[in-house]
């Protein structure tokens, strides 16, 4: 059921080299998330709950602080505004606190 909502997602959400998508992926163990150009089919930035600063917090904090790290390399790219693509998750828990982490560290969507 995912997959058919990450699909439904996707059919509407496009990224671009000046606005990236966020893609996210959320696991039962942590949280991955990635800026993606898909007109050039690259990753511009990305963060990773194994990253040593988020591997010892509590999931809701690491969903938080992984929101900042990829706002702030994104920022080192020169991106300053993106579109959120949730990968059929709920807007919801961990992954509303990555999006409140991005936003946070100064990056528009």
């Amino acid at each position: 059921m995912r997959l058919r909502r990450r699909r439904r997602v996707r059919a509407k959400v496009r990224g671009t080299a000046e606005r990236p998508r966020i893609s996210v992926f959320r696991s039962n163990r942590g949280i991955f998330a990635q800026l993606i150009d898909d007109d050039a089919g690259h990753t511009l930035a990305q963060v990773n709950w194994l990253e040593s600063e988020l591997r010892k917090l509590p999931p809701m904090d690491q969903a938080r602080q992984a929101g900042r790290l990829l706002g702030e390399r994104a920022k080192q790219a020169g991106i300053d505004s993106a579109v959120f693509d949730r990968g059929g998750y709920k807007y919801h828990g961990r992954v509303k606190a990555l999006a409140d982490g991005a936003r946070e560290s100064g990056l528009g969507f």
